[in-house]
């Protein structure tokens, strides 16, 4: 019955920014901890940041320092701002939500089966 729709995904010119909005509705998110995910033609889908209820942040190696993740709980809304982007970050991004262990570490937030709830994409394509 959860539903994370997303927004502010485009076309991007390498070096650029782009602002990815995620919005949950038909229950509240309270205490839930939220990631990105992103896919590739071809290639799996792979971590990309997470942040707690608390807003503890996780980053992808690969995204750290150009990345950063947020959330404001009280709209129940999670964000992804991409600076310096390169070609390699063409990809479907998803937003997802998950009621992770109080004992879940950096490993576990990066498991996409660690998250219940998925949104339904938004396509980021960086050219040149």
């Amino acid at each position: 019955q959860v539903q994370l729709v997303e927004s502010g995904g485009g076309l991007v010119q390498a070096g650029g920014s782009r602002r990815l909005s995620c919005a949950a509705s038909g229950r509240t998110f309270n205490g839930y901890a939220m990631g990105w995910f992103r896919q590739a033609p071809g290639k799996e889908r792979e971590f990309v940041a997470a942040i707690r209820w608390s807003g503890s942040t996780y980053y992808a190696d690969s995204v750290k320092g150009r990345f950063t993740i947020s959330r404001d709980n009280a709209k129940n809304t999670v964000y992804l701002q991409m600076n310096s982007l390169e070609s390699e970050d063409t990809a479907v991004y998803y937003c997802a939500a998950g009621s992770l262990s109080p004992f879940a570490g950096t490993v576990d937030y990066e498991r996409a089966s660690q998250y219940n709830y998925w949104g339904q994409g938004t396509q980021v394509t960086v050219s040149s």
